[in-house]
């Protein structure tokens, strides 16, 4: 079987994922993703498909990871990794889609107003 390609977004980061078949090394931007992420909390979001799905060992992959920071990379790379096991795996979609892995998260921030400190918040009023 021929390496894949898939791609993840969260927030401003794009994650670009490969999968083959394999003995289950994950390298994000050529560091293991023990060294690219190191809060535990992040890597579980990361890996959350493999968990939910598992598919633990069974892949080597390898990400791209750019632009945002570490959370936003984390998700990046969890709906990356969703659709990467949808695309290789026979009868996961439903799994993945019930847990809502599929889906891309469109949040995004909200930008600053002109005539405003931020995007929401307003200057002091003054009556006098």
């Amino acid at each position: 079987m021929a390496q894949a390609n898939y791609l993840g977004r969260r927030k401003t980061s794009t994650a670009r994922l490969y999968i083959k078949p394999g003995t289950g090394v994950f390298i994000v931007n050529n560091v293991p993703i023990e060294e690219y992420l190191p809060v535990k909390a992040m890597r579980n979001i990361a890996l959350s498909p493999m968990h939910i799905t598992e598919m633990d060992g069974q892949f080597d992959i390898k990400v791209t990871v750019r632009g945002g920071g570490k959370a936003g990379q984390a998700g990046a790379i969890q709906h990356a990794l969703a659709r990467a096991i949808d695309g290789e795996q026979e009868g996961m979609h439903s799994r993945l889609k019930e847990h809502g892995l599929l889906t891309r998260d469109s949040r995004m921030v909200e930008r600053k107003k002109y005539g405003q400190p931020k995007a929401r918040k307003r200057f002091q009023f003054s009556k006098r």
